[in-house]
């Protein structure tokens, strides 16, 4: 059975920092990239940042130099840690695995506000 589970959540400052977690089991995690995606209220689900299974990354603009995706495939978990954050970062946060098949998880609420 396959799980995604996403976890580091919760309610921060601007110019706060968190790091999410992204924990999977019953796949093997090495073959598998993977990405984080966020929706905020009231609007469309978009990729944030990606690291292929070889190490590979990428962010979106608007999250390059505050933003780092990491993985360590020991732990088969996907870290993204999140400097200088901003109220437009409030969103969901979800993982995705994508290999031959897709997977996600729940999500994670982060809310950035004072």
């Amino acid at each position: 059975q396959v799980q995604i589970v996403e976890s580091g959540g919760g309610l921060v400052q601007p110019g706060g920092s968190l790091t999410l977690s992204c924990a999977a089991s019953g796949i093997t995690f090495n073959n598998y990239d993977i990405s984080w995606y966020r929706q905020p209220p009231g609007q469309q689900r978009a990729m944030v940042a990606g690291i292929s299974s070889g190490g590979r990354t990428n962010y979106v603009d608007s999250v390059k130099g505050r933003f780092t995706i990491s993985r360590d495939n020991a732990k088969s978990t996907v870290y993204l840690r999140m400097n200088s954050l901003k109220p437009e970062d409030t969103a969901v946060y979800t993982c995705r695995a994508d290999h031959v098949f897709v997977y996600w998880g729940q999500g994670t609420q982060v809310t950035v506000s004072s």
